[in-house]
């Protein structure tokens, strides 16, 4: 499947450029940044890029939700990091000029920025706050894959079901009636983030559903007791 090429959206008036990356970029520098990047639509389950392939571009999502994976020794999938709308992707390759650790898919519909290569590094030594908030956001990942380590190895699989719950919320927030997580996904890839089977999964959202925690709605997933839903995943947040 072919991907399909959009008109440039204008950096200036972006609808993801107050939370972008490129934020901090004045109207002149926006306008060079437009000189250099192509704006891409995804479907969904299409690769941005692949684990092992080298970095060409840094892509910026304009629109839609993209998850980080990489396949383990079973050769079960292992979502390691998602993104919304202003995150950045395939950065780390690219300052480290090493090949991607993990592969990048969507898991919507998307429409993705891709910036020249070449232009990026180069902003980053003439603009070095953009350099600062590389490293601002690779601490920032790192602490949250920090944080999902721990998890893993200490918390049971209920706890750890909860917890992600509650991490799709902070990342991806409420459609409008305030319940809705704004983002759907299969069984399979819920079961990937927490670490444990499909059918552990799929055992532990019935029972979350027959305990008035969620309302499930095939894979729509309503929060109706967040109180309760953050005693479950332990923690005080």
């Amino acid at each position: 499947m072919s991907n399909l090429k959009e008109n440039n959206p204008d950096c200036t008036t972006c609808v993801a450029h107050g939370h972008s990356f490129f934020n901090i970029l004045d109207k002149e520098g926006l306008s060079e940044l437009a000189l250099h990047k192509t704006c891409v639509t995804y479907k969904r389950g299409q690769f941005i890029f692949n684990e092992n392939g080298f970095p060409h571009a840094l892509y910026c999502l304009n629109r839609g939700k993209v998850k980080l994976c990489t396949i383990g020794v079973d050769g079960k999938e292992q979502i390691l990091r998602l993104v919304k709308t202003g995150d950045i992707l395939g950065y780390r390759a690219l300052i480290s000029n090493e090949r991607y650790h993990c592969s990048a898919v969507a898991i919507e519909d998307s429409s993705i920025c891709v910036v020249d290569r070449n232009y990026f590094l180069e902003a980053t030594r003439k603009h070095p706050q953009l350099l600062f908030e590389v490293v601002r956001i690779i601490s920032r990942d790192l602490k949250t894959a920090e944080e999902h380590i721990v998890s893993l190895s200490q918390r049971n699989v209920r706890e750890r079901m909860a917890e992600a719950l509650l991490f799709f919320k902070a990342t991806f927030g409420f459609l409008p009636d305030g319940q809705t997580l704004n983002v759907t996904f299969s069984r399979e890839e819920i079961a990937d983030y927490v670490g444990t089977s499909t059918e552990s999964a799929i055992r532990l959202l019935s029972e979350f559903n027959q305990d008035k925690i969620i309302e499930l709605d095939g894979k729509k997933i309503k929060i109706t007791n967040l109180p309760k839903l953050l005693k479950t995943a332990n923690t005080n947040d």
